[in-house]
C-alpha cells in the first residue's frame, strides 16, 4: 500500500558472497529490551557504511558489538569469512574512532598514535615510520610532539583517526567522530575521512545521528529505528524512495500530510484533491521535501497532468542564510516551501496568498492504518 519500493530485504547473494563484514541476526538483548533486534548486514570490502538514526535507536550497540565491547545476545558476526563473535577485541584487528577521540593526554601525538603498535610488539624501526606516515595522511607531521591539550579539535580528531589506521587495520569503526565539532570543522573533516577512506581502500562502517553526514560520505546508508533496521540502500536510494514515512522524515526534512486515497490516482485531503503516482486505496500519508515545491503568486488556474497545485496563505517567513523558509497555512495545515534568498530580494510577505506548485513525481505516498 506504498508508493516507494522497500529496500531493507535482506542483501542478494552476490553482495552477501563479495561482503568483507556481515551481521546474521545480531541482536542484543537488556531484559526483556532489545537494543537491537535480528540486524541482517552484508558489508563488502572496501565500502563506507553508516549507521544512521535518532538517539537509542541501537547504532552505537551495533557498532560496539561489532568491536567486542559488548557482547550479543544471539547472531554472528563475521569478517573475511570468518566467524568471530566470540573473539577478543584485541583480536579483531579493528581500527576504532571513539566519539571523544580517547587521547592519552599525557602523551604527545606521536606516543598517541605510535601506541597500538607498540602493544603489538612491533619493531621500533618499524613503529617510526609507521607513526611518521599515519601523521603524515592526516597531515599533522609538524605537530608530533605536541600533547592533545595543544592542539584544536579537529586536530585531536586528525590524530585519533591516524591512531586507528596505523595499525592497518581490517576494519575501521567510527563511532559519531564528528560530533564534537563546529559546522565548519565537520564539513573539512567528512572529506577528509572519505578521502582517506576510500584511498585506503578500507571497510569502514560509520554511526552517526546526522542525515547529512551519511548521505555526503557514505556508499551504502543503514536506517535505523528502535534497534530494527528501517532500510538499506545507497544514499541516493534512501533519498528519494524512502521506505517508511520514517526514513523520509528522518533522512531529509519534509511536509506531512493525512489523505484518503481513492484507488484513481487521486488522493483527497481535506476539500482538496491531489495527484499521486500510485493507484493505492484507502487511508494515507503523503509527503513533499520543501525544496521540491515551488511558491507562486496566487492564481487558480488548473494545474497541468503532471503538477498539483494548492492554495495558501503565508504565516511566517524563515531567514536561514543560503535559504528562506516560507510556512504556508493550507486549510489549517502547515506547509514549509524552501527557496534561494537571493540576497535579500524578492521575500514575500507574511499574509500574502500563495500557489504552491510541485510536481506529481515529487508526492511521497505511504499506506497507514484506519
Amino acid at each position: 500500500m506504498m508508493q516507494h519500493k522497500n529496500l531493507s530485504a535482506a542483501p542478494s547473494a552476490s553482495t552477501e558472497s563479495n561482503a568483507h563484514l556481515r551481521l546474521d541476526g545480531l541482536t542484543k538483548r537488556y531484559g526483556e529490551s532489545f537494543a537491537v533486534a535480528s540486524l541482517d548486514l552484508a558489508v563488502p570490502k572496501g565500502e563506507l557504511v553508516a549507521l544512521l538514526g535518532p538517539s537509542g535507536c541501537g547504532k552505537t550497540t551495533t557498532l560496539r558489538m561489532v568491536a567486542g565491547l559488548i557482547t550479543p545476545s544471539e547472531g554472528r558476526i563475521v569478517v573475511g569469512g570468518n566467524d568471530i563473535t566470540a573473539m577478543p577485541p584485541y583480536q579483531r584487528d579493528m581500527g576504532l574512532v571513539f566519539q571523544s577521540y580517547a587521547l592519552f593526554p599525557h602523551m604527545s601525538v606521536a606516543k598517541n598514535v605510535a601506541f597500538g603498535l607498540e602493544m603489538r610488539k612491533v619493531p621500533k624501526t618499524e613503529i617510526a615510520t609507521r607513526v611518521k606516515d599515519a601523521l603524515a595522511m592526516v597531515r599533522l607531521e609538524t605537530l608530533a610532539e605536541r600533547k592533545p591539550r595543544e592542539l584544536s579539535g579537529g586536530q585531536q580528531q586528525r590524530v585519533a583517526l591516524a591512531r586507528a589506521l596505523v595499525i592497518q587495520p581490517s576494519i575501521l569503526l567510527l563511532d559519531e567522530p564528528l560530533s564534537n565539532l563546529d559546522a565548519k570543522l565537520r564539513d573539512e573533516m567528512r572529506n577528509e575521512i572519505r578521502d582517506i577512506q576510500q584511498n585506503l581502500g578500507i571497510t569502514a562502517v560509520f554511526v552517526t545521528h546526522d542525515q547529512v553526514e551519511a548521505l555526503s560520505m557514505c556508499d551504502k546508508v543503514v536506517v535505523m529505528k528502535a534497534g530494527k533496521l528501517e532500510q538499506i540502500g545507497t544514499p541516493v536510494e534512501v533519498y528519494e524512495q524512502p521506505a517508511s514515512p520514517f526514513v523520509a522524515s528522518f533522512v531529509g526534512r519534509t511536509n506531512r500530510l493525512e489523505g484518503m486515497a481513492k484507488g484513481d490516482g487521486t488522493i483527497q485531503v481535506g476539500t482538496i484533491a491531489l495527484k499521486v503516482p500510485t493507484r493505492t486505496r484507502g487511508p494515507v500519508d503523503i509527503m513533499m521535501r520543501p525544496h521540491r515545491i515551488r511558491l507562486l503568486e496566487a492564481t487558480r488556474d488548473p494545474a497541468d497532468d503532471s503538477t498539483n497545485q494548492i492554495h495558501g496563505t503565508i504565516k511566517r517567513v524563515t531567514f536561514v542564510g543560503d535559504l528562506l523558509q516560507y510556512h504556508v497555512d493550507v486549510e489549517g495545515s502547515e506547509i514549509i516551501v524552501e527557496a534561494a534568498s537571493d540576497h535579500g530580494r524578492g521575500i514575500r510577505n507574511v499574509g500574502m496568498p500563495v500557489t504552491l506548485s510541485w510536481r506529481v513525481e515529487d508526492t511521497m505516498v505511504f499506506g497507514r492504518s484506519a
